[in-house]
């Protein structure tokens, strides 16, 4: 199973860059695609159009980094779709997929989670988004209704992507849930791109197309981004409003594992941060009069 094909890429892309953002003029001509033309792509990269036609049919051999460069530059491609680019047209032809073992987070990750404390919430992600390890504060913030332990389960591990496209509860919990979806599908194109034999990511990808109509329409984008900050606003059933700051630390021993950390967004999310944490640490009860203030913010 072959997940994205280079051509089907670069058609995407091709579709989304407009003759007059590369400077084209089109003579008032009618025109039967959105984007750029193939001819004008391979003139403005630098290539003959036989050869960009079959490199995008998958029929041109190994494409060179200068040749991909060309086209990224014309393409207006940022960093992490231009790696994504050349992972498609560097992969090898006819490649199995493997069924990789259950992932197992690092030592040194576990002890950096550790050392956070329950004050800041926190979760290991594994390559595909599943749940390695959390904080009791991690758990309660983006999964309360999921067991604590139940990334310790390698069979049944909590999947971020399977959450946020199949559980309603966590849909609701996400007030900008159009925005992260958007990014979820980005980062896991990016990631389908670093490992194309990764059976289990086929696996998790086909079952989001079929199940669930908005991954398969952001999918069909093409969308390419990698995921390392960004804002999460939380309808939280708990505490109420909270919008917190996301950002991730990668660890050389073991670069496919993310540890994520949120940190609130303002004072009122501070707060309710802090009555989260103080509830898991037994010193405040739920449903007490300051939580409750906090739902409407």
């Amino acid at each position: 199973m072959e997940l994205e094909s280079l051509g089907a890429y670069l058609k995407t892309r091709r579709d989304r860059v407009t003759p007059v953002d590369v400077g084209l003029r089109t003579r008032g001509s009618a025109r039967r695609v959105p984007g750029l033309r193939r001819e004008e792509l391979a003139q403005l990269a630098g290539v003959s159009v036989g050869y960009y036609t079959r490199l995008e049919q998958g029929q041109a051999g190994t494409a060179s980094r200068q040749v991909l460069d060309a086209l990224a530059k014309v393409l207006r491609l940022d960093p992490p779709e231009t790696t994504h680019l050349h992972n498609l047209a560097h992969r090898p032809g006819g490649a199995r997929l493997v069924r990789p073992r259950p992932e197992r987070p690092h030592p040194r990750v576990l002890a950096l989670l550790t050392s956070l404390g329950e004050t800041t919430p926190a979760v290991v992600l594994g390559r595909r988004g599943d749940v390695l390890a959390w904080n009791r504060t991690g758990h309660a913030l983006v999964a309360e209704h999921v067991d604590f332990d139940a990334p310790d389960d390698l069979a049944q591990r909590p999947s971020v992507p399977r959450m946020f496209f199949l559980d309603p509860r966590t849909r609701e919990l996400h007030r900008n849930w159009d925005e992260l979806a958007r990014t979820h599908v980005a980062y896991l194109r990016l990631t389908a791109g670093r490992y194309p034999s990764d059976a289990r990511l086929a696996e998790l990808i086909g079952e989001l197309a079929i199940r669930s109509g908005d991954f398969a329409r952001l999918w069909a984008k093409g969308e390419v981004a990698d995921c390392t900050v960004g804002t999460m606003r939380l309808r939280h059933p708990t505490v109420g409003g909270v919008d917190v700051e996301y950002q991730v630390w990668l660890q050389p021993d073991s670069p496919d594992h993310r540890l994520e950390v949120y940190t609130p967004g303002d004072r009122a999310s501070a707060d309710a941060l802090g009555l989260l944490s103080a509830r898991i640490a037994g010193r405040q009860e739920p449903g007490t009069a300051p939580a409750e203030t906090l739902r409407n913010h």
